[in-house]
């Protein structure tokens, strides 16, 4: 969440992809920098007990919005 706000402060598109254990972590840090309501993309927990398999299925089924965050990255 840092690191996607961190880049788009410095004009470099970013979208960032959290798993839904974090969410109120990654609203917290939104809100600490002034961004609160910043877009991300949440993704089921956990992911450290994935295979690699497991894990490219979910990375598959985040990437159209991940496509859109960044599509819409002009109207933040």
């Amino acid at each position: 969440m840092a690191d996607g706000i961190l880049f788009e402060e410095r004009g470099i598109p970013a979208a960032a992809v959290i798993t839904d254990a974090f969410r109120r972590t990654a609203d917290a840090m939104a809100r600490a920098q002034g961004l609160e309501g910043y877009p991300y993309v949440a993704i089921p927990h956990p992911i450290s007990s994935l295979s690699p398999e497991e894990l490219r299925a979910r990375a598959e089924q985040a990437l159209p919005e991940v496509v859109r965050l960044l599509q819409e990255e002009g109207a933040r």
